[in-house]
């Protein structure tokens, strides 16, 4: 199928910095949407931004201004440039992509998660 791996976590401090990427492989096709989500404990998972092939791009409220989405379409990465962090943005943060994958003589539809990585912003 398709494997999503992060980078780029840790600790700040409030109002530091820190980016996030995620890299896809696997025989994939193509990718339409990829986007970061977070879930801090005992909070349900919650989208952070995502963005289109397109480049269109989709943003929480709770970031929107501090954080940017991009996306490098010929690596299948996409990453995350999280600026004024928050002590309210601790969480671990899972990537996520859609799209197709080769399967045989098909393509398959794929929707796939990164394992996590944890981002902890001290106050």
């Amino acid at each position: 199928q398709v494997q999503l791996v992060e980078s780029g976590g840790g600790l700040v401090q409030h109002g530091g910095s820190l980016r996030l990427s995620c890299a896809a492989s696997g025989m994939i096709f193509s990718i339409n949407s990829m986007g970061w989500y977070r879930q801090a404990p005992g909070k349900q998972r919650e989208l952070v931004a995502d963005i289109t092939s397109g480049g269109s791009t989709n943003y929480a409220d709770s970031v929107k201004g501090r954080f940017t989405i991009s996306r490098d379409n010929a690596k299948n990465a996409v990453y995350l440039q999280m600026n004024s962090l928050k002590p309210e943005d601790t969480a671990v943060y899972y990537c996520n992509a859609d799209g197709k994958y080769y399967s045989g003589s098909y393509y398959k539809d794929f929707n796939s998660w990164g394992q996590g990585t944890q981002v902890t912003v001290s106050s």
